[in-house]
């Protein structure tokens, strides 16, 4: 265990997922566990460079496991860009002997952090936060389990709107240019037809597969579709569709940020409550600028390079069964 490191600071940055809360009181409490003190910074980056830090211990993150959202709140920096504001949080940092940095959030986070250590050497470690699971190096990142869990819920409520009327629903859901929430959101709502981002699907080919609904008098269809689709959004569906053909009622659904919310499932409470722990243990043993990581149900610690040069791809297998359950 590394003894140097007396004080961690553990702050939240970039969009909010559920879980993030679990993680910040499992990095806490492991740092009382291991008698460390632990500093919460406000607003991520931004809050580094203010100087914005708040004590935390074990009753500080009590009954928050359950909450959405962050307690620590978020906020992107342009100024943490600059060497300038870099230089800055490093002096607030060391002006209240903070030795490490716990980060939780994206790739975006993770690419300052990174800068950071460069710079100033400080201890660090990212915890993979975010509703899109993009990130390689780990199977599920926190956020991810509950935001697809909040879209099969609405497409579940959708669903029972367009049979009640023969509609066809396009639904948008989040994930940027990962269509992890579109693929499996969709097996689970029973979707027609998927398009996301990694899987090479034309306009036509969409047309196509509603035109097999058509001559088997199939009326109620519903599409989801990720927010990064090549082929355009949920509306730009809807409307090219509508162009071609007056067979359809067509309706579109943006589930937007309500997927972002709402109380994080089990899954995401325990993932974020080991991860946290992890990132703590990884510190005092020595880990540096790395991403904690959960592989076939084991801790690893992911090297900033190799987590930013590959991609989290979806696996075959969930086209293929898509493919088949659309029929």
């Amino acid at each position: 265990m590394d003894n140097k490191i007396r004080k961690i600071g553990v702050f939240t940055s970039g969009g909010d997922a559920p879980g993030m809360n679990a993680a910040i009181r499992a990095v806490v409490r492991a740092c009382t566990y291991y008698k460390i003190e632990a500093f919460g910074i406000m607003r991520g980056y931004e809050g580094m460079i203010e100087g914005d830090f708040v004590k935390l211990g074990a009753r500080s993150v009590g009954n928050i496991i359950q909450r959405g959202g962050t307690i620590l709140k978020s906020a992107r920096s342009k100024e943490f860009r600059t060497p300038e504001g870099r230089k800055k949080a490093y002096e607030n940092i060391k002006e209240e002997s903070i030795d490490a940095l716990v980060a939780i959030g994206g790739d975006g986070t993770f690419t300052g952090l990174n800068k950071f250590f460069q710079e100033y050497k400080v201890p660090s470690i990212c915890i993979p936060g975010t509703i899109d699971n993009d990130l390689p190096g780990t199977d599920y990142t926190i956020g991810y389990d509950t935001a697809t869990n909040t879209a099969v819920e609405a497409i579940d409520r959708i669903r029972d709107t367009a049979m009640s009327h023969n509609r066809l629903f396009f639904v948008e859901v989040m994930g940027r240019n990962s269509g992890y929430i579109a693929i499996n959101s969709g097996i689970a709502g029973g979707a027609t037809g998927i398009i996301i981002p990694e899987e090479e699907m034309s306009f036509d080919t969409l047309y196509n597969l509603l035109g097999e609904g058509k001559e088997t008098s199939k009326k109620s269809n519903l599409i989801v579709v990720a927010e990064g689709s090549k082929i355009g959004d949920a509306t730009t569906l809807a409307k090219k569709v509508a162009e071609r053909s007056s067979y359809f009622d067509i309706k579109v659904t943006v589930l937007g940020h309500l997927q972002r919310g709402g109380t994080p499932t089990y899954f995401d409470r325990v993932l974020a409550s080991r991860m946290g722990i992890a990132a703590v243990e990884g510190l005092l043993k020595g880990e540096r600028d790395v991403m904690v990581g959960i592989l076939n149900n084991k801790v690893v610690y992911n090297d900033f390079t190799t987590i930013m040069t590959n991609k989290h791809e979806i696996d075959s297998e969930s086209l293929r069964i898509a493919k088949i359950l659309s029929i």
